[in-house]
């Protein structure tokens, strides 16, 4: 029971890598906090986890709106008593050379990956400061957080950006107790891979087969998916891990695509 009492909030976490977390930490004995766009999914993950034993809500959070982010966190703040840890999850993906790539869809991408981020972030920090116990803030990077790959010129942005906001958070978050660190998966085979497979597929020119092995999984040392629990297990330590000694760093599951 690593995480025993603690008030976790999780966004995006009522499918995919989300979910899996949110999982494991209440097995851990993690007070947990679906957050996601979709109130009724989200209610959906937070029964399963009461109706096991776990400890569980569901908030309604659009993680682009500051009046929505705030009004949620300090719903959790009331119920559940303060926050402990944030998991900065929610994120989409858009496919397009960047000389087709449509603004719109550009700051829809951004404002989910980098403004989503940032909001959570400040909700997340006032609420403990405010309670005096410390905290750690988690952000789902990428590999592409340090790599790049054609036509993902907007998330790989995003992405290298929760590095750099992470590494401030650890900064300005030390006298508080505050830790920030970025977990960086390789692909991990959710809905929002999946979806990629056929978009890349027709974008490239090449079989889905071979998206799978020549494009996404091609510099592995295996040949082989990270898989959701395995960035669960990684979330689980950086939460539990007890002081400053591990903040402002990222850490990379991903079969060995990128080695730092």
């Amino acid at each position: 029971m690593q995480l025993k009492d603690k008030v976790a909030i999780i966004t995006g976490s009522a499918s995919g890598i989300g979910k899996e977390i949110a999982l494991e930490y209440a097995k851990e004995g993690a007070k947990v906090v679906i957050a996601d766009l979709m109130l009724a999914a989200a209610q959906a993950t937070a029964d399963e986890i009461n109706k096991s034993g776990g400890k569980a809500m569901a908030v309604e959070m659009n993680v682009t709106d500051e009046a929505a982010v705030d009004a949620a966190t300090a719903k959790v703040v009331e119920q559940f008593g303060g926050v402990d840890v944030l998991i900065s999850n929610a994120g989409i993906q858009i496919i397009s050379p960047i000389v087709d790539f449509k603004y719109e869809d550009w700051k829809k991408l951004m404002a989910i990956h980098a403004d989503g981020a940032f909001l959570t972030t400040r909700a997340a920090m006032r609420a403990m400061i405010k309670q005096g116990k410390g905290g750690s803030i988690i952000y789902m990077g990428s590999v592409h957080s340090h790599e790049a790959s054609p036509l993902k010129s907007a998330y790989v942005t995003a992405k290298h950006g929760l590095i750099g906001l992470a590494k401030t958070v650890a900064k300005e978050g030390a006298k508080d107790k505050i830790r920030a660190n970025v977990i960086c998966p390789g692909f991990v085979r959710t809905p929002l891979v999946e979806k990629q497979i056929p978009e890349q597929s027709k974008a490239l020119g090449i079989s889905e087969a071979d998206v799978v092995k020549n494009v996404m999984l091609k510099d592995t040392v295996d040949g082989e998916f990270t898989t959701v629990q395995d960035v669960a297990q990684l979330a689980v330590f950086l939460a539990a891990f007890p002081t400053n000694a591990l903040t402002g760093q990222s850490i990379t599951v991903s079969h060995g695509w990128h080695m730092q």
